[in-house]
C-alpha cells in the first residue's frame, strides 16, 4: 500500500558515503522558532541479527564509531545513521586532493611531459638513431642512380616530420569527419591549387586529389571508383616495362597484384626486337578485349608514350583513358621536351614540330584520369595523386564509363574521391600534403625546369656514354630521365650486377627484359639520373659514373669466370676481390664532392 505521508526530508548531495537530509523546499518557508539546518548522514545496512554476530569479535574496535552511530524508524523500517566527524572530513579532503594531483604542481607535470616528449631522436632510441646515422651516410658517399628515387629539401623533411602528423582528418576539406581541421583544410586546399597550377591545368576543367598513399593506392582508388570486380584493364605488360599496379599475371598464371585479383586484366607489349611499344597490336587487342580502363605510362620504359594514338584506341572500344606519369612527371610539369627540342630544330620545321611535341608529350591534353607518384622527379614527399577531368565532354569520343549518353559532363570526380574515402584509406598524412605543398612550389619555378632540362640530358649524354663502350641499351637510348641496360650479352644478370654495384657503393635496380623468344629473364638494370643531378652532377660527371658501371660489369664478369652462377659460390668470391674495395673508394671519392640535399655532412 502506497503511503501519501511525506516527511520533508530529501538528499541534498552525496560526499564519500554521507548525505544531507534537508528539509524540503516547500516545508522551509513554515513559520518555525527553530531553523532546522542540514545534517551529514552516513547511512548503514539496517542491523539485524546475522550482521551482528558477523561483527561482535571487532565490537571492541568498532566503540568508538558506535558512539556516533543511532537508530531510528521510518513507518516501521528499522534505519541507522552516524554523524560524519570533523576529522574524517579533513581527512577525505586530503585524499582528494592528493588524488587530483598525484603530489605534483602544474609545473612538476610539465616537466614530466617534457622530459619523454621533446627528447633529440638520439637521446629518446639510440639504437635507431644510429641506423638512420648509417643510412645518411650511405646516400652521401654513394651514387644514387635508382631511377624511381631522388632527394628531397629540408624544407620537405621539416614538414614531413611536423606536428602535423598528430592531426585526425578524415574527409575532404569542409566535410571531414573531425573537429578542430580548419588549418589543415587551408593546407590541404593550397596543395591542390599548387598541384594544379605546377602542371598547369584550370580548376575549371581538372580536378584533383592528394591524399592517395602512394600511386599503387591512387590507381586502385580510380580501378575502385570507376569499375565493378571483374571488370577489365588493359596496360604495359611489366616485363615490357609496365607496372604492376596495372595488372600482371606470371608465366604460370599467378595474380601479382590486386589489379589483376579484383579485375581483369590483359596486357599490351613492345615489340621484342625493338623494345618499342608494337601499337598496331595494342590496338588490335583492345578490340578483341575491350577493357573498360586503357592505361598508359609504366616504371621503365624510356621512350615518349603516343598519348595521340592511345586516345584513338579507347575511343574505338570505348574505354576510359588512364595515364599513370609516375617515372615522368617531373619532365611532364617543366615541360622539358618542348624545351629541348628548340634546339634540335630548323627554323623553318619550328613551329609545326613545337605543337606537335606540345601536344604528344603532355598526358593532359589527352588523358582522362592522369595519377602519378609524388616523391620522384618531383622531389617531393612519398604519396601518390590524382588528377580527374571534370569539364564538358568533347565530341566524337567514345561513351566513357560512368557516362550516360545523356550527360555531358565528366562525373569522376565524386567516385574518386569517394574511393580514396572512406571506400580504401583512412585519414589522410597531413604531414605529406604540407610537404607535398611545398615541393609544388618549387616545381613551379625557373630554377626546377631547369633541373629537369639537366636530369635528361645527364640521362641522354650517360646513354651515349655507354653505347661508346659497347653496352646494350634497350631501345637503343632514351627520351626521359631513364634507361634500360640489357646485360645478357655480357653473360650477367641484373640480381647478379646490382649486388656488385651495391657493394661498390652504387645504386642500380635489376629489372626483367622481355627476350627476343618471348622469354622473360631478370637479365638487365634500370639507371635514372635525377638523383645525382639533385646533387649537382652535370653531363661530364655522368662520363665518369659510365666508367664506375663498366668497372662494376668487369668485376661481376671476373668473379662469374671464377666462381660460377651460383649464388653462395658467387657472393663468397666477390668478398676476396680487392677490385671490389679500389672502386668502393673511388666512388666514395667522387660522391662525396657533391652536396646532399636536406642535411650536412
Amino acid at each position: 500500500m502506497d503511503s501519501k505521508l511525506n516527511l520533508g526530508f530529501h538528499r541534498a548531495q552525496i560526499v564519500d558515503d554521507s548525505i544531507s537530509l534537508q528539509l524540503d523546499s516547500s516545508l522551509r518557508d513554515l513559520p518555525t522558532a527553530n531553523p532546522v539546518s542540514p545534517v551529514p548522514l552516513q547511512l548503514l545496512e539496517p542491523v539485524t541479527e546475522s550482521h551482528y554476530c558477523n561483527n561482535q569479535n571487532v565490537e571492541k574496535e568498532e566503540d568508538d564509531d558506535d558512539r556516533d552511530v543511532e537508530e531510528f524508524r521510518i513507518l516501521g523500517h528499522s534505519l541507522c545513521f552516524k554523524r560524519r566527524r570533523e576529522s574524517d572530513s579533513l581527512t577525505s579532503n586530503k585524499r582528494e586532493a592528493s588524488s587530483s594531483s598525484n603530489g605534483l604542481d602544474v609545473e612538476e607535470r610539465r616537466n614530466l611531459v617534457k622530459t619523454w616528449g621533446n627528447q633529440p631522436l638520439s637521446a629518446a632510441d639510440s639504437e635507431i638513431f644510429e641506423i638512420m646515422e648509417k643510412e645518411k651516410e650511405r646516400q652521401f658517399k654513394g651514387i644514387e642512380l635508382i631511377a624511381s628515387e631522388n632527394f628531397v629539401c629540408r624544407a620537405v623533411m621539416e614538414a614531413l616530420g611536423s606536428h602535423l602528423t598528430n592531426k585526425y582528418s578524415e574527409g575532404m576539406p569542409a566535410a571531414r569527419y573531425y573537429g578542430g581541421n580548419q588549418y589543415i583544410d587551408e593546407i590541404e586546399l593550397l596543395c591542390c591549387k599548387r598541384a594544379l597550377e605546377a602542371f598547369g591545368l584550370d580548376s575549371e576543367s581538372w580536378g584533383v586529389n592528394v591524399q592517395p598513399y602512394s600511386c599503387t593506392s591512387a590507381n586502385f582508388a580510380v580501378y575502385t571508383g570507376l569499375l565493378l570486380p571483374g571488370d577489365r584493364i588493359m596496360g604495359l605488360d611489366t616485363p615490357s616495362g609496365g607496372n604492376t599496379s596495372h595488372g600482371y599475371y606470371t608465366p604460370h598464371g599467378r595474380k601479382v597484384s590486386g589489379a589483376s585479383i579484383f579485375f581483369e586484366s590483359l596486357p599490351y607489349k613492345v615489340n621484342p626486337q625493338t623494345g618499342y611499344i608494337d601499337f598496331d597490336k595494342l590496338e588490335e587487342r583492345a578490340l578483341d578485349f575491350r577493357p573498360k580502363i586503357l592505361i598508359c605510362g609504366g616504371s621503365s620504359y624510356p621512350r615518349e608514350w603516343g598519348y595521340a594514338r592511345l586516345r584513338h584506341i579507347a575511343d574505338k572500344c570505348g574505354a576510359v583513358l588512364m595515364c599513370d606519369m609516375a617515372q615522368i612527371s617531373g619532365l611532364v610539369a617543366a615541360k622539358v621536351h618542348i624545351t629541348i627540342l628548340l634546339f634540335c630544330l630548323s627554323i623553318p620545321a619550328l613551329m609545326l614540330s613545337l605543337v606537335a611535341a606540345k601536344e604528344c608529350l603532355n598526358p593532359f591534353v589527352y588523358c582522362d584520369i592522369v595519377t602519378s607518384t609524388t616523391h620522384k622527379s618531383l622531389r617531393g614527399p612519398r604519396g601518390g595523386i590524382i588528377f580527374y577531368r571534370k569539364d564538358t565532354k568533347p565530341r566524337k569520343r567514345g561513351i566513357h564509363l560512368g557516362q550516360g549518353d545523356e550527360s555531358d559532363q565528366y562525373d569522376f570526380e565524386d567516385k574518386i574521391n569517394f574511393a580514396v574515402f572512406p571506400s580504401l584509406q583512412g585519414g589522410p598524412h597531413n604531414n605529406h600534403i604540407a610537404a607535398l605543398a611545398i615541393a609544388f612550389k618549387q616545381v613551379a619555378t625557373p630554377e626546377y625546369k631547369a633541373y629537369m632540362q639537366q636530369v635528361k640530358k645527364n640521362a641522354q649524354y650517360l646513354a651515349a656514354a655507354l653505347l661508346r663502350r659497347k653496352c646494350r641499351l634497350v631501345t637503343g637510348g632514351t627520351d626521359n630521365h631513364l634507361l634500360l641496360w640489357d646485360l645478357r650479352p655480357l653473360g650477367l644478370t641484373g640480381k647478379a650486377y646490382e649486388k656488385v654495384c651495391e657493394l661498390c657503393h652504387i645504386t642500380v635496380n635489376k629489372i626483367a627484359i622481355f627476350g627476343e623468344n618471348g622469354t622473360i629473364t631478370p637479365g638487365g638494370v634500370r639507371i635514372g639520373t635525377p638523383a645525382m643531378t639533385s646533387r649537382g652532377c652535370l653531363e661530364s660527371d655522368f662520363e665518369t659514373i659510365a666508367d664506375f658501371l663498366l668497372k662494376a660489369a668487369h668485376i661481376a664478369c671476373m668473379v662469374l669466370r671464377e666462381h660460377g652462377k651460383l649464388q653462395k659460390a658467387f657472393m663468397n668470391g666477390l668478398q676476396t676481390k680487392k677490385e671490389i674495395l679500389e672502386l668502393q673508394k673511388q666512388v666514395e671519392n667522387f660522391a662525396t664532392q657533391f652536396a646532399m640535399p636536406g642535411f650536412d655532412m
